[in-house]
């Protein structure tokens, strides 16, 4: 498999060294395991050599201060201040399979999720609920709470919260539609992350959007997790909207700029909520009184972005770009993950799913907990590629309550960076774009080591 065995986008980004993580196990010198891309993306090259030019560029509009403001018309690289956005948006719609004009890069994911419910969530007495997993990131948790709140119901009554069966760890596509069914006539909006960020499970957004259309709900849904990860269709899905981050998959950097989609049947829809930069450019500049909006999502955009934000997206996309965009990464990305997934299910401290469904609850019983006093783990994503992105959630259980971070903690020793997650989840990685074979068979190597090592 020779798109397995090659990462030739590797060198485009800056991969920290084992000193630089602090490991002590290895050789500083060498690079990291970084497997944590689905936390915070490692910095592309391009980006960093964007921002620079950008910031000399905005120096220099300064020190020659009648000339400051024309950086928004008139700069040496072709990205004018006014239009930079421009050249992020194609790159967007072509990784959320949509088109340019249903695309906005603005904002903050939250802001967004509130911009875009405070505009789809219209509930009635009759149709008022909202459905979304159990457990959805809880930034979306408190949004979705309060804009129940905001319209005078109680979010007991009025969010539908989706758990897996018991004994399972991820949620079932028959049930999502099951629900959808027989309650949607009462539902309002159908929200859920398109890769859910604690399990790693890629929800069947076509179908679930399907039969959410068919029930008259609007559907919208959180592409934190899933835009660079895994291919979107979303203007063929017929989804109403969608909104994401860029500093996971997308690499642009903590707090990087964010984005929304709208689909384009809303074009008819003026803002409801008007802005300076939502206002059409030929005119933006002039400070007419009466707002004429951009035709379609950009219309909704508020103020000017941040031009260093959207400098560091612009070159973490134009590596997407150079390689192929989803269509050839996804391929990589499935080989990657269930390479890795293979290696960890030789450990000897792996438990099959269904095996470690039944153990679980014992362990978390003090009578029960002295048997199974040995560190396990088994994987809680989903087996089958189709259900999942680049992410194997671990979760490691025995009478020891910090076991995790103990491991956490060890395997950075190692030089192997994860993401935990309380109490008892670590969230492994492997990108398309820059992770490779052997770390994967260093994650796993020295996972086995460090639970040796604590099996005393």
């Amino acid at each position: 498999m020779q798109s397995l065995l090659d990462a030739p986008f590797r060198r485009h980004f800056v991969i920290p060294s084992n000193s630089d993580v602090g490991a002590s196990l290895v050789k500083s010198e060498e690079p990291c395991t970084y497997l944590c891309g689905n936390s915070l993306g490692l910095l592309p090259k391009s980006a960093e050599a964007l921002v620079q030019e950008e910031f000399r560029h905005v120096l220099t509009a300064i020190f020659h201060v009648l000339r400051a403001v024309q950086g928004h018309h008139d700069h040496p690289h072709g990205r004018e201040w006014m239009n930079i956005t421009n050249h992020v948006n194609p790159l967007l719609a072509e990784l959320l399979g949509a088109r340019e004009a249903e695309v906005a890069c603005m904002g903050t994911l939250t802001a967004n999720l509130h911009l875009m419910m405070n505009t789809f969530y219209k509930p009635t007495p009759e149709r008022y609920k909202l459905l979304c997993e159990a457990k959805a990131f809880p930034s979306d948790q408190y949004a979705f709470a309060s804009q129940v709140q905001l319209h005078g119901f109680n979010p007991e009554d009025s969010i539908i919260e989706m758990f897996p069966r018991q004994g399972e760890f991820y949620l079932r596509e028959e049930d999502i539609l099951e629900v959808i069914e027989e309650q949607g006539s009462s539902i309002a909006l159908v929200i859920f992350s398109g890769v859910q960020y604690y399990t790693g499970q890629w929800f069947p957004m076509q179908s679930i959007t399907k039969a959410a259309k068919a029930q008259g709900c609007i559907c919208g849904w959180d592409l934190a997790h899933a835009i660079g990860n895994v291919p979107l269709s979303l203007h063929d899905w017929d989804v109403d909207w969608a909104v994401w981050c860029s500093y996971k998959y997308l690499n642009s950097g903590p707090g990087g700029i964010a984005g929304l989609f709208v689909h384009e049947k809303w074009n008819h829809e003026k803002p409801r909520y008007a802005g300076w930069w939502g206002h059409d450019p030929a005119t933006r500049f002039l400070m007419p009184p009466t707002f004429s909006p951009i035709q379609g999502a950009q219309g909704l955009q508020m103020s000017n972005p941040s031009i260093l934000a959207v400098a560091s997206l612009l070159g973490s996309l134009q590596v997407f770009k150079e390689a192929g965009m989803m269509e050839r990464l996804r391929v990589r990305s499935v080989e990657l993950t269930a390479h890795l997934e293979r290696l960890l299910g030789r450990s000897a401290y792996f438990v099959p799913p269904d095996e470690a469904a039944i153990r679980l609850p014992l362990c978390t019983s003090s009578v029960e907990a002295g048997q199974y006093h040995r560190p396990a783990f088994t994987v809680i994503t989903p087996s089958a590629a189709g259900s999942r992105g680049s992410q194997l959630s671990l979760l490691f259980f025995s009478s020891d309550a910090e076991l995790m971070m103990k491991v956490h903690d060890g395997l950075r020793k190692y030089g192997v960076i994860t993401d935990d997650r309380r109490p008892n989840v670590i969230r492994l990685a492997p990108m398309a774009l820059y992770n490779t074979v052997q770390d994967c068979e260093s994650a796993a190597k020295y996972l086995d080591e460090v639970l040796k090592a604590l099996d005393k």
